[in-house]
C-alpha cells in the first residue's frame, strides 16, 4: 500500500490563479513518485476549477501526475435548505475523492461535536467517498492524561452505528493530529506517535476486531515538515501525513513528499 500524504490548504490561498500554481507546482515536482499517494485539499471554492484543471493538464507519460482530490468538510445531507453547506454529492461531482472529517479547527471554531462528526463520516461512506477522521488531543488533556480516554471516546462516538464492511472497503483513514501540536512547530516525537499508533489500533480491535484495525490507514498531522516527516512513516510506523500549513509550500511539500516516496 502507498503511503498517503495528504494537503490540508485550509483557508488558503487567496485567489484562483494561486491556487492552480501551486497545484501545478506540486504536480510537476511529484510527477516521478510512485510510492506515495498524494491528496490535495483546497478550499470548496477551487474544488471543480482545480479537478478540470487536472484533468486539461493530464500528461499520461508521466508517472504520477493525477493527484487526488479532497475536502476539508462536508455536511450530512444530499440535498435540502441548509444555507452555506456542501453535500456528499455535490463533492464526488467536483471531482473529489478524500474528505476531511472532524478536524481540531471544526471542532474549535464550529462547535463539531463527536456526534456530529458521525453523521458526516456515515454521509461520506454513503457517498462512496473515503473519509479522513480526525482525532487528538489538546494540551491540557494531555498533561491531565486523559489522552486515552479522549481518543477513545472521539473514536467510539464517531464510529457509531458505521459497520465493520463499511471500514474494509472503504479505505477509511484515521489522523491523529495532537491539537498541541498543530501550528504550533512543536511536533509530537515520532515514539509517542508509535505509542498513539498501538493505542488507535487497540481501540478498533476492541469496538470491531485486530483484522479490521490491520485495515485502516492512519496517518499523523501536527507541524509536519521534510525534517521530521520520514520518521512518523519509518518510527513509528504510521500509513501516511496530514500537512498542514508545509504544504502551502511547494518546495517545502515536495521535499515532504520525496523523503517518504523515494
Amino acid at each position: 500500500m502507498k503511503t498517503l500524504i495528504v494537503a490540508n490548504w485550509k483557508m488558503n490561498p487567496q485567489t484562483l490563479r494561486e491556487a492552480k500554481g501551486l497545484f501545478n507546482l506540486v504536480k510537476r515536482g511529484v510527477r516521478n513518485i510512485e510510492r506515495a499517494e498524494i491528496v490535495i485539499c483546497p478550499p470548496f471554492l477551487y474544488l471543480l476549477n482545480l479537478s478540470r484543471f487536472k484533468r486539461e493538464n493530464l500528461n499520461l507519460k508521466s508517472d504520477n501526475l493525477d493527484l487526488k482530490l479532497g475536502a476539508q468538510n462536508i455536511f450530512w445531507e444530499k440535498k435540502g435548505a441548509y444555507t452555506g453547506e456542501i453535500s456528499p454529492l455535490m463533492l464526488k461531482d467536483a471531482g473529489c475523492k478524500y474528505v476531511i472529517v472532524g478536524h481540531s479547527e471544526r471542532r474549535k471554531y464550529f462547535g463539531e461535536t463527536d456526534e456530529i462528526i458521525n453523521k458526516k463520516l456515515k454521509a461520506v461512506f454513503e457517498a462512496g467517498l473515503i473519509p479522513i477522521l480526525c482525532i487528538g488531543e489538546t494540551e491540557e488533556q494531555k498533561n491531565k492524561g486523559e489522552t486515552r480516554n479522549v481518543l477513545k471516546k472521539q473514536i467510539k462516538t464517531a464510529l457509531k452505528r458505521v459497520s465493520s464492511y463499511k471500514l474494509q472497503v472503504s479505505g477509511f483513514c484515521i489522523a491523529y493530529e495532537p491539537i498541541w501540536a498543530i501550528g504550533s512547530g512543536n511536533s509530537c516525537e515520532p515514539k509517542e506517535a508509535q505509542k498513539i499508533r498501538i493505542l488507535i489500533e487497540k481501540i478498533i480491535s476492541k469496538i470491531y476486531s485486530p483484522k479490521i484495525a490491520g485495515r485502516i490507514r492512519l496517518l499523523y498531522g501536527g507541524s509536519v515538515n521534510s525534517k521530521n516527516a520520514k520518521s512518523y512513516i519509518k518510527e513509528a510506523g504510521l500509513d501516511g501525513l496530514l500537512v498542514g500549513g508545509a504544504s502551502l509550500e511547494p518546495k517545502e511539500f515536495i521535499k515532504v513528499v520525496k523523503n517518504i516516496g523515494t
